[in-house]
């Protein structure tokens, strides 16, 4: 799977993060302080990352700021983008079942190496939800995604 990760720092946690993605055999593509000569600041490589996935280039992103917010919610701007800010394993699968979410936002102040390695955990082993209730929400979610484009 091709993966595109951006940050706004070049901090450990991010540098972990790119590691793992490619020890679990994805294939990454680096954004922000990750890459250099790149624009780190959080809203332009959050969006670049994001935008990688809207366009097919990449299959999912993750999206990384000092709190995740700024990244999840730069990433959101998108369309065709449903990037979720977790903090933890249970939201990271929640996100993926419910909400079908193609980007994850991560805090680089939050998320240490054994809570990274769970919420990926769960993040890749969760599989979007096909209950019909999930279903028309996200249906809802897509529509309302294509109302964006028009304007």
């Amino acid at each position: 799977m091709m993966i595109s990760v951006s940050s706004d720092m070049d901090e450990p946690v991010a540098r972990l993060l790119v590691e793992e993605l490619r020890r679990r055999g994805h294939e990454v593509r680096e954004h922000g302080a990750l890459r250099s000569g790149a624009d780190p600041q959080w809203a332009v490589c959050s969006e670049a990352a994001a935008r990688d996935v809207a366009e097919g280039t990449s299959d999912q992103a993750v999206v990384c700021c000092w709190t995740g917010t700024g990244a999840s919610i730069a990433a959101n701007k998108v369309p065709g983008v449903r990037a979720a800010l977790c903090t933890d394993a249970g939201t990271a699968e929640g996100a993926r079942r419910w909400n079908d979410a193609n980007v994850l936002a991560l805090s680089l102040r939050l998320t240490s190496a054994p809570l990274l390695t769970e919420i990926l955990d769960a993040w890749f082993t969760a599989e979007p939800s096909q209950d019909p209730e999930d279903v028309q929400n996200m249906a809802r979610v897509g529509r309302l995604d294509a109302a964006r484009k028009v304007s």
